[in-house]
């Protein structure tokens, strides 16, 4: 059975990242649509999985303290 590679539109250029080519042909409603249908996926699945979605990024992004000015401090130099 042979494997073939998905399109190269489809293909991600990062690991983390899916390259999206949106037409320059839609009309204002069409595009307020897509707007509306990305807004509502955004809302429930925070909702759904908001709190899980906090700690995995603040697991990808390293611990942040607080010193008394508020400015973030990590233990990297960088």
């Amino acid at each position: 059975m042979s494997h073939a590679k998905p399109p190269t539109h489809l293909a991600p250029t990062h690991p983390r990242a899916i390259s999206v080519t949106i037409p320059d042909t839609w009309t204002p409603e069409q595009a307020l649509a897509v707007f509306e249908l990305v807004d509502e996926l955004r809302e429930t699945i925070f909702a759904l999985y908001g709190c899980q979605m906090q700690d995995l990024l603040q697991e990808q992004q390293g611990c942040f303290e607080f010193n008394e000015g508020d400015s973030p401090v990590t233990d990297s130099p960088f």
